[in-house]
């Protein structure tokens, strides 16, 4: 199995592990399933950091490089391959952030790890409800 973290999931994992769901933190400790994340959750990360929505003893910088030290992921490169995948995403909301990631997932085949509604309802694309 390969899952794209949703950047909720990947934040909690670390600040708010208690929000993630038992089968959830199952496969993340799961050493044989592929973890991915996307630039584009890194960028999220960063807005939040900047408007003072999350709570850091460190600079935002420092703690992705941490993070991304502590639990190993694959990064899941932007391509144009993604770009032109968008167009075929169903969403029911057009939120550039969410569009990236389910196409993403979907041009690499992966399973989108979420507890955004917008992403569980998502057509044509794999997900694991964080429930």
């Amino acid at each position: 199995m390969k899952l794209l973290l949703d950047t909720h999931i990947w934040i909690w994992s670390f600040l708010e592990p208690r929000k993630i769901a038992r089968r959830v933190a199952n496969a993340l400790e799961d050493a044989s399933v592929e973890k991915w994340l996307s630039p584009i959750s890194i960028w999220e990360f960063m807005v939040l950091a900047e408007k003072g929505r999350l709570e850091l003893a460190i600079t935002p910088a420092e703690w992705v490089s941490r993070a991304l030290n502590e639990f190993p992921i694959t990064e899941a490169p932007l391509t144009t391959d993604v770009v032109l995948a968008i167009p075929t995403v169903q969403l029911r909301h057009r939120d550039p952030a969410d569009l990236f990631l389910a196409a993403t997932a979907k041009t690499f085949d992966l399973t989108i790890v979420t507890s955004d509604s917008h992403l569980l309802s998502a057509k044509g694309v794999s997900v694991l409800a964080n429930r």
